[in-house]
């Protein structure tokens, strides 16, 4: 989702242990009764001290069924990239992305169609009508600000071209992290126009301190005061803040209007011609128990994908609370992936990148 740097790392009965190469040949008879399964997967829901919802839930998966869960870490669209390169060997077994990226694995034949356990009490919207992938960790994109050293949040996209931000702010590079493409996707939402989003983002370069391929490296350097706002996701930067203080997390809005955000879920799809079909089929049956999903919020920090399952602890409270007020609109996800490398074109020209 935020980084392009890719760390492999392999879950081994509760304990995370840097992995070994990934040997396993794509399609093999032998590779399917292996007790091991591999996902790759955008950042945010590891945490930076094993305590993340994939720490928890990969930790009891392993614990109930025997089977380890290698895991592979990077950019969403990386993670994309990197299974395209592998469709002749295949690597992974689920692939975890934020959107437009899980939609362009789809168009890529990365995907196969699977519907796991639980995924009929997930809202329409959130998953693939075909099976071809579902939310898993629902989510939202935002901004995080160093509420020490700016002690109201900023309220308005226009706030950030002044000279409090001269060098002072930073946003991940869109077409390379999900978030960074979320900049864009919010951008052209609330100014009404890819144009009109282009003007803006031009003008807001004079105070970026320049590209960034890992939206989660950016949250430290708000928090140190390094800068004083970056993008980010709710559900991240709330985990974050765990460890963060001087994190807060706000919703920018157009002048005079509302502030708006659009749902950023953590999408899994089952892999194409996976080493390990029925192990991934498994894995993606056990993150939608409702018990993982309860876990979403109370130890993830982010958004349960299950309409059912009603999150009452203190997290899914807090969460609730912070979007109190802020205008949820939904991005036409097609269009994004069919005009994804255009609009990325164009962010490039505005802002001389």
């Amino acid at each position: 989702m935020r980084s392009n740097h890719i760390r492999p790392i392999a879950a081994l009965a509760g304990s995370l242990v840097l992995a070994g190469s990934l040997t396993a040949c794509g399609g093999s008879a032998d590779a399917s009764d292996a007790k091991e399964v591999t996902v790759y997967s955008a950042d945010g829901l590891k945490g930076e001290n094993n305590d993340g919802w994939y720490d928890q839930v990969f930790k009891d998966f392993t614990a109930k069924t025997g089977i380890k869960v290698k895991y592979v870490e990077g950019g969403s669209g990386e993670m994309v990239q990197r299974a395209v390169r592998e469709k002749s060997n295949t690597q992974a077994d689920v692939i975890v992305t934020l959107p437009p990226f899980i939609q362009q694995a789809d168009e890529k034949g990365l995907l196969q169609a699977y519907k796991p356990a639980g995924s009929d009490k997930v809202a329409d919207g959130d998953k693939a009508a075909d099976g071809k992938w579902t939310s898993v960790v629902n989510n939202y994109f935002g901004f995080i600000y160093n509420k020490k050293e700016l002690k109201t949040a900023p309220t308005t996209w226009d706030e950030l071209t002044g000279s409090t931000y001269k060098n002072k702010l930073q946003y991940s590079t869109p077409g390379v992290a999900g978030d960074g493409t979320a900049v864009l996707i919010k951008a052209m939402h609330d100014f009404g126009s890819k144009d009109a989003a282009l003007t803006y983002l031009g003008k807001l370069q004079s105070n970026n301190v320049g590209p960034s391929a890992s939206t989660g490296k950016l949250a430290p350097k708000v928090d140190k005061g390094e800068i004083l706002v970056a993008n980010g996701d709710v559900q991240m930067n709330y985990a974050q803040a765990k460890t963060m203080p001087n994190l807060g997390i706000w919703f920018p809005a157009k002048a005079g209007g509302k502030p708006t955000t659009f749902a950023l879920p953590y999408a899994a799809g089952l892999v194409s011609k996976a080493p390990h079909t029925a192990n991934g089929k498994k894995l993606l049956d056990f993150m939608l128990t409702a018990e993982a999903q309860k876990q979403v919020s109370s130890i993830g920090g982010g958004f349960t994908s299950r309409t059912d399952v009603k999150a009452t602890d203190a997290n899914a409270t807090a969460l609730t609370q912070l979007m109190s007020g802020v205008e949820v609109f939904q991005p036409d996800w097609a269009d994004i992936s069919k005009n994804l490398t255009s609009y990325v074109d164009g962010w490039k020209s505005a802002t001389h990148s």
